[in-house]
């Protein structure tokens, strides 16, 4: 009995709803280098590692590349079309052409595998060809179960310190700053232990929220009672929701727009939307139950000097955090932190000392994370994605938008338009300032072909 009639005896059909695809049953040629299998074979393997670089929360443009850069060293030539959790390819050769349509059953972030994956695709044409299909299937098998880097506990923590460094930041104090670290901290915990369930993201982001907004107001009420807290810091408790917004997609769907991939930035976007009216409408009505309202902060009284030496750490924590909590490596998520601090601080003070718009400031700050960045990629080999991401996520407007939810739903159409209409600028500059820096520093990004 051969090999192949093995495989086919141990074939399962799926019973998942996004049925597992048992990839090893399908392999035709399995002794020869993958540059001489069948147009299956290799197609499926530009297939796969598409799909899981999909999987890891990066945009088309980036999959795509990666699907031609193993479609060349496989003598093929590849078309695909991608979205959010969907990618559909065709893969042409002197052998004739071989389709595929893959998907998801979820989306997320994984800094750690998309690392692995692009040196994984760097190195195909010299070190990975001429393995065979059984071979390289196992090099993706591993990378593909990979655990994540940190539990739930830890995830908690970095959530935790990302929220209360962020407050500081908005302008919140050391009231703000507690009650938010221990907020952010049990929410995303809850929210990591539901994911690890498979319980549907929009579930896991309300309980996540709803759990971060009470534990906020919990904390606060004990500050109050014990240290007489004026009731003006209860402000504070959107802080504590703020690790939900997804400045990952909001980031990259602007980006797949930018190079034309419009089903794939209109997929992100949608979701990215979706996900913060979510939190947004969750924590408006907790508060609502529990009368809390979005004033705004007591002002810290501190010198522009003394404010400018505080948000370079916290600017870092907040980046460090969202780079842990996007399964970052420690070297990643410090290097992508010391970006941040310099591009959020350098935002931040340019709309404090000077008369620039909030959203021209996020640009600026974007623009700079991303020539850093930039550099920083052509020394260590990070792809650029996991260290500029994450060092605007910080910048991601999530008061404006809390703010605009919160007043559209008190039925204050203009305030609440006012502050959507903010924080929609600053989106769409934030990706614009990273497409600019991309533009300057990298050849294959400015031009189309």
């Amino acid at each position: 009995m051969t090999k192949n009639d093995e495989k086919a005896l141990d074939f399962h059909l799926s019973n998942q709803h996004h049925m597992k695809i048992p990839w090893e049953a399908f392999v035709k040629d399995e002794q020869v280098p993958a540059r001489e299998a069948s147009l299956q074979d290799r197609a499926s393997i530009v297939g796969r590692i598409g799909i899981l670089m999909l999987s890891c929360g990066t945009g088309a443009w980036r999959v795509r590349d990666a699907m031609d850069k193993v479609s060349r060293s496989l003598n093929l030539t590849c078309s695909a079309d991608i979205g959010l959790i969907s990618l559909s390819f065709t893969c042409f050769s002197r052998q004739g052409s071989y389709s595929q349509v893959l998907s998801l059953p979820n989306t997320g972030v994984n800094t750690d595998k998309l690392n692995i994956l692009e040196e994984l695709v760097g190195n195909f044409q010299k070190d990975f060809s001429f393995l065979t299909v059984d071979e390289i299937y196992e090099l993706i098998d591993k990378i593909e179960s990979r655990p994540k880097k940190y539990s739930a506990f830890v995830s908690g923590a970095a959530a935790a310190l990302a929220c209360g460094a962020f407050i500081f930041l908005l302008g919140g104090g050391w009231p703000e700053m507690i009650c938010s670290f221990v907020g952010a901290g049990l929410g995303n915990f809850t929210r990591a232990k539901m994911g690890k369930q498979k319980i549907t993201t929009l579930a896991s982001t309300a309980v996540g929220v709803a759990i971060a907004c009470l534990t906020y107001m919990a904390c606060f009420r004990i500050l109050e009672v014990a240290f007489q807290v004026s009731a003006q810091h209860e402000a504070g408790y959107i802080g504590a929701m703020l690790f939900v917004i997804p400045g990952f997609p909001f980031i990259t769907s602007m980006l797949d727009i930018s190079k034309l991939d419009m089903r794939s930035g209109l997929e992100r976007l949608a979701y990215a939307i979706t996900i913060t009216t979510v939190a947004t409408l969750v924590g408006w009505l907790v508060a609502l139950l529990f009368n809390y309202h979005p004033e705004n902060f007591i002002p810290l009284g501190l010198s522009p000097l003394l404010l400018l030496l505080l948000r370079l750490p916290a600017s870092f924590c907040g980046v460090y955090g969202f780079s842990l909590m996007f399964n970052s490596s420690q070297k990643m998520a410090i290097v992508a932190g010391c970006i941040g601090a310099v591009a959020n601080t350098l935002r931040l003070e340019l709309v404090q000392l000077t008369t620039m718009p909030p959203a021209a400031a996020a640009f600026f700050g974007a623009l700079l994370a991303g020539l850093i960045a930039s550099v920083v990629n052509h020394y260590n080999g990070f792809p650029r994605i996991t260290l500029t991401v994450p060092s605007i996520v910080i910048m991601v407007p999530g008061l404006y938008i809390y703010r605009g939810i919160y007043n559209i739903g008190i039925n204050e159409i203009g305030t609440g338009a006012l502050w959507l209409t903010k924080a929609g600028l600053i989106i769409m500059f934030l990706p614009i300032g990273l497409f600019v820096a991309r533009a300057i520093l990298d050849r294959e990004w400015r031009h189309f072909d």
